[in-house]
């Protein structure tokens, strides 16, 4: 039985890729804040129907000896770096964390696998936020990187980070570039999730209105229960390589918010107010991949529609608020 390590379970994507772990018949071990075990309603939420088939471990990003010590105990076959600050808009706010967690972070675990795990297979959960200010369009593996906000910054160290020590040390370590991915298990922070969300409490009749920032911006939208299998097959390939995880098609946050109101019979109009607040101060307007390289050597590709994706996320949301 194949042992891995996710740090980040308690996450969408770690929840997802759990899910997928099991199903192949892996031991799954799963990284996790202390205070998650004094709080599990609130913190393992997404993980709660798996929690007597996972084995959860107590240690910080922040520190190393307990990475070390997880990683030196268990010796897993493959680990699987989710964990991030990953809500871009808080990195704005506070780029000394989001750069101290996520970069700090993937060195530690870089560095515990090298020296207590050398055999295990690594995955670095990268971003499409790393293109930031795309030079073109679509963008690939070889698409020139410019982040344009701290999270972004961050996710550039770790790719390269991750690069060096598939170079130098010869680790089995590789880069999924994944671009937006979505579900009813997304935080609310996250823009998809306040849209799903906020448009189940209207129907409801609890709310009137829903306030955004830029909804002209454009994303590449797939589904993230889909993407885990990507990053599984990343590390079932003899070689360690790079890859852009997306679905090819590009959608506003219009098209989003049009979409969700339409699935409950209303008119976005009526009840969408913007607010140039909650614009970012160095947006990102088009994200759009090409996984052709995905693929060919994967053979991944993604099967969820962009109004599926939509549809699914507002009626999760009205049957939980129902």
């Amino acid at each position: 039985m194949k042992k891995a390590l996710i740090t980040g379970i308690t996450g969408q994507d770690g929840s997802y890729l759990t899910e997928l772990l099991l199903a192949k018949g892996y031991e799954v071990h799963g990284i996790v804040r202390r205070v998650a075990f004094e709080d599990p309603e609130h913190r393992l939420w997404r993980i709660k129907h798996l929690l007597d088939k996972v084995h959860l471990h107590a240690a910080s990003l922040e520190s190393y000896p307990s990475i070390f010590k997880v990683v030196n105990q268990l010796k897993p076959e493959e680990c699987y770096h989710l964990a991030a600050q990953s809500f871009v808009s808080y990195s704005f706010e506070d780029e000394f964390s989001t750069l101290n967690t996520n970069i700090n972070g993937t060195h530690y675990v870089l560095a515990a696998i090298r020296e207590a795990a050398p055999a295990c297979r690594f995955y670095f959960a990268a971003s499409s936020e790393m293109f930031g200010k795309v030079c073109e369009v679509p963008q690939t593996e070889n698409t020139r990187f410019h982040p344009r906000s701290a999270y972004g910054i961050s996710k550039v160290a770790g790719y390269h980070l991750t690069q060096n020590y598939r170079e130098a040390y010869k680790l089995h370590a590789s880069c999924g570039m994944l671009y937006n991915h979505e579900s009813p298990r997304r935080g609310f922070e996250f823009v998809t999730r306040k849209i799903s969300y906020h448009v189940a409490k209207i129907k409801l009749g609890l709310i009137k209105d829903l306030t955004l920032g830029n909804i002209e911006a454009k994303r590449d939208w797939g589904h993230a229960r889909e993407y885990v299998e990507a990053m599984w097959l990343m590390l079932q390939q003899e070689e360690p390589d790079d890859y852009v995880i997306s679905t090819g098609e590009t959608h506003s946050v219009r098209e989003f918010l049009e979409l969700a109101f339409d699935r409950v019979g209303l008119d976005y109009k009526d009840h969408v107010v913007t607010n140039s607040e909650l614009f970012r101060p160095t947006e990102v307007d088009l994200l759009l991949g090409n996984a052709a390289k995905a693929k060919e050597k994967l053979r991944w590709q993604h099967k969820t529609s962009f109004a599926s994706l939509v549809h699914e996320m507002v009626d999760n949301d009205l049957n939980q608020l129902s």
